[in-house]
């Protein structure tokens, strides 16, 4: 019975793996339920022993993308916080490129207004621990208006590599996120 609840656990997981990326690259509406069980090596049919209909896939596979991404905070702001090393990261080459595996808030936050609400709400729930996590590192640097500016910092940073995977030169939009880096950085005295 304990292997049959494992193995169970386990496909679940592979499925949300295999949704989380769908959804970085194309969107919630990017997801069809027959495509995803294909991808990750099961059967449609068995897609309703883990989920209820796909509008509850796609809630819980919002959610796997802001538990991927909590990993990336839990780097750069646990201890010590790195808010620098973190802005750098964030507004990098290697992050416009990793699209399946980035943080899903460039990708995401277009469409978060039209999803279903257990799915936005997940979304919301993420963006609020993202700015939270960004306004204890400030607060840490002794800044007193931490949660507005983490906010402001947040959307900044979601608008930059949205508009630079927006671009078709890569270059241009390598440039753009330089700029983008190197203001946010000297705005909040981390240069």
């Amino acid at each position: 019975m304990a292997d049959k609840s494992a193995h169970k656990a386990k496909t679940r997981a592979r499925i949300l793996e295999e949704a989380a990326g769908a959804i970085r690259t194309g969107g919630t509406q990017g997801i069809s339920v027959a495509d995803l069980m294909k991808r990750a090596g099961l059967t449609h049919g068995g897609f309703y022993a883990h989920f209820a209909s796909r509008d509850d896939l796609v809630a819980h596979a919002v959610g796997r993308t802001f538990e991927d991404s909590s990993m990336m905070l839990a780097h750069f702001l646990d201890g010590e916080p790195d808010l620098a090393g973190l802005i750098d990261f964030y507004l990098s080459e290697g992050a416009y490129r990793r699209v399946e595996k980035g943080c899903p808030l460039p990708g995401l936050a277009g469409e978060a207004g039209r999803m279903p609400t257990p799915a936005r709400e997940r979304f919301e729930a993420g963006v609020k621990r993202f700015r939270d996590r960004m306004s204890a590192a400030l607060a840490t640097m002794g800044k007193t208006d931490s949660e507005e500016l983490a906010s402001s910092v947040l959307a900044e940073m979601v608008g930059a590599m949205t508009l630079a995977r927006s671009m078709l030169d890569d270059q241009a939009a390598f440039a753009f996120l330089d700029a983008s880096r190197s203001r946010i950085k000297a705005r909040l005295g981390l240069e």
